[in-house]
């Protein structure tokens, strides 16, 4: 795992030559009257992973969501490898210039929900295939053996012909990031993936997402496990009232925080 501090995070893409697959300069985000982000830089680079933190209503599934641009931002810039989001209109009535930049952007970021959302009325591998097949226009016969492999690779290659209701959470949660993965994307957001699993089935998840970071791909995490944000990620977030409050290794942050919000949220969330 790659120990990054901050500055070293945001310096990686000038140093590589590589822009960041993500990057989030000054953003913000309001519903209404209420200022939800308050001014959040990040930058994913290539191969890396970041967890984001912090206590509900903190801002990181917005900020998550507005990465993906699911969201509509008042203020602040995107870039996507470089490609910075066209705007139109300004605060509450910004939004994104080029319909066609918007698909094409979101082809290459995967998100995976906290619900799956899998299609009750196709088989496993039909909702894997599905986006691929209807979106992208690949050939069936070459999504299809990607879709096998993918599900062999979270460990449900023999549900293939099961149905949804068939399948428990844990398993619904493993195809649905089989289904992410089959759009082959420049990187992985996951929105809380584990929260609405038991605590067995939980670690089913974890296991693939562990998985997964071992083999470099880019990965942004909401979650509320902390033990996995350690274990998987190279750079942690940590957001309080919609903005960065720390951020640093996952070492740094879970055993030398700096600030005393991270400490209380800590004390509170980490099992001692």
């Amino acid at each position: 795992m790659k120990q990054l501090t901050a500055a070293a995070l945001k310096d990686t893409h000038q140093t590589s030559g590589d822009a960041p697959v993500i990057e989030i300069r000054d953003l913000h985000k309001s519903f209404g009257a209420l200022e939800v982000l308050k001014g959040v830089d990040m930058i994913a680079p290539r191969g890396h992973v970041i967890s984001l933190i912090g206590s509900s209503g903190s801002g990181k599934s917005t900020l998550l969501r507005c990465a993906n641009l699911l969201e509509d931002s008042q203020q602040g810039e995107i870039l996507f490898e470089g490609e910075p989001i066209q705007w139109r209109g300004e605060g509450l009535h910004r939004h994104p210039a080029d319909r066609h930049q918007v698909t094409r952007i979101r082809t290459n970021l995967s998100m995976v929900f906290q619900q799956f959302n899998l299609w009750s009325h196709m088989t496993i591998l039909e909702n894997v295939m599905e986006a691929p097949v209807t979106v992208l226009k690949r050939d069936r016969a070459e999504v299809e053996a990607a879709a096998r492999k993918y599900l062999d690779k979270v460990g449900i290659g023999d549900k293939c012909d099961a149905w949804p209701a068939q399948l428990s959470g844990g398993q619904q949660q493993r195809a649905a990031i089989a289904r992410a993965l089959c759009m082959e994307p420049k990187a992985l957001l996951f929105d809380e993936p584990t929260s609405a699993l038991d605590p067995e089935l939980e670690q089913e998840v974890v296991k693939v997402i562990k998985d997964l970071a071992a083999e470099g791909r880019t990965m942004l995490i909401v979650t509320h496990d902390m033990r996995m944000a350690g274990d998987v990620a190279d750079h942690v977030v940590f957001l309080h009232q919609g903005k960065i409050e720390e951020e640093g290794p996952p070492d740094q942050l879970f055993h030398n925080p700096k600030t005393e919000r991270l400490r209380g949220f800590l004390s509170a969330t980490v099992p001692s």
